[in-house]
Formats: C-alpha cells, structure tokens, sequence
C-alpha cells in the first residue's frame, strides 16, 4: 500500500464529511457533526444570545465527536501500525454509526428525541473518521477540515514566493468536500435525511470494500 493508493479512500470519505454536514446543518437544527470550529462558534454566538441556535444540539455533537475520537483513537492504538486493518475497523465502525442513524431516520424520524440520537452516531463516526486521518497523517487530506489546506494553497503558492507544493492534492480536497456538500445538500432537500445518510452509509461501504482488497503497509 503506498500513500497514493490511500488518496482516493480519503476522497471517499472526504465527500461523506459533505454528506454528513449537510444533513446535520440542513435538517437536524443548524449543526455540524464533522466541522466542531463551527459548533464552537456557533456555542459562542448562541450564548451571546443569538436565536435559532441549537445549544443542545452543538454540544451533542461536540461530546459524540470527542467520544468518537477517543474511540478512533484505540483503534489507532492497537491497529495503526498495518494501515489496511486501520481503515478497515475505522470504516467498519463508520458504517454501523452511520447506518444506525439511517435507520433511525427512516423509523423514528418524528420521535423528539431522533434528531439528537442521530446528531451523535453522526458525530461519533466523524470523530473516528478524524481520528484515523491524523493517524494515517497523508499532508493535506484531513478529511474534515479545510482552513490549513487552504492557507497551503495561498501561503505556498508562487505569489507568495512559494513553489505550490501537492497543489493538486489541496486542490482535490477542497473540491472533494465541495462536492460531497453539493451532493448531500440536493439528496437532503429533495429526498430527505433517511436517503441521504443511506447514500452516506453506501459510500463507506464502498471505502471498506476496496480499503479490503489494498496490501498492508503504506510504503
């Protein structure tokens, strides 16, 4: 396995990160479960006494994100020095949360308590998923996050005196979460939260399938 072969498992699960923040932000009360910057300013904003600002459920997510890393970090403990078995427990575990909270959207959408239950199964899964892309540590495909990956681009770039390094690969992340975001954002409005954390789910499993067939190292 080299680090190349690992790029288009990160793209996968970059364009889930898409998915995920669509569905929470759109429909679950204007939260993130991938992005926790923006919940800590959203915290921030609502304590200041803006409206329309789910305090619950930016915490929900915060506390499931870090209850997820702390278990992605295990993983990374005892699993991080063969990569494929890596990626294959933290997409295993991505499915099961993920398709949990499918599952939950399609019978229990109306139930009060739902939209919190699935903002934490998301939010664990995303905490694993970071946890695992720190492990892995590829340069700039966090898979989450894009602030560093885009002061790469500007701070590297030849205006700046810089010689573009992986330009391409920043490139590719931040359209990557872009078009996952796009992609989400039109299943969510249109076909609702079930479908699109069915198509979140599907896609992990595709990541599992060919994280399965990869060699074990990166080289």
């Amino acid at each position: 396995m080299t680090k190349e072969s690992v790029l288009p498992l990160l793209v996968g699960f970059t364009i889930v990160t898409g998915f995920v923040d669509a569905v929470s932000y759109l429909k679950l009360g204007h939260v993130f479960v991938a992005n926790m910057t923006g919940n800590i300013v959203f915290l921030g904003f609502a304590f200041g006494g803006a409206p329309d600002i789910s305090i619950v459920g930016s915490i929900v997510a915060l506390g499931a994100f870090l209850a997820g890393a702390v278990l992605g970090g295990r993983f990374a403990t005892q699993f991080g020095a063969i990569p494929k078995e890596l990626i294959l427990v933290s997409a295993g575990t991505k499915v099961l949360f993920i398709g949990v909270a499918c599952i939950m959207a399609f019978l229990v959408a109306n139930v009060y308590m739902a939209p919190y239950l699935i903002i934490a199964l998301l939010g664990a899964a995303m905490g694993v998923q970071n946890a695992m892309a720190r492990k892995l540590a590829i340069p700039d495909f966090t898979t989450t996050v894009l602030t560093l990956t885009l002061t790469g681009i500007a701070a590297d770039s030849r205006l700046a005196g810089g010689v573009n390094p992986r330009l391409f690969r920043r490139a590719s992340a931040v359209l990557t979460m872009f078009a996952g975001a796009l992609a989400g954002a039109f299943v969510v409005l249109r076909y609702g939260v079930a479908i699109a954390l069915l198509c979140a789910t599907l896609i992990v499993v595709a990541i599992f399938i060919r994280a399965w067939t990869l060699p074990d190292r990166i080289a």
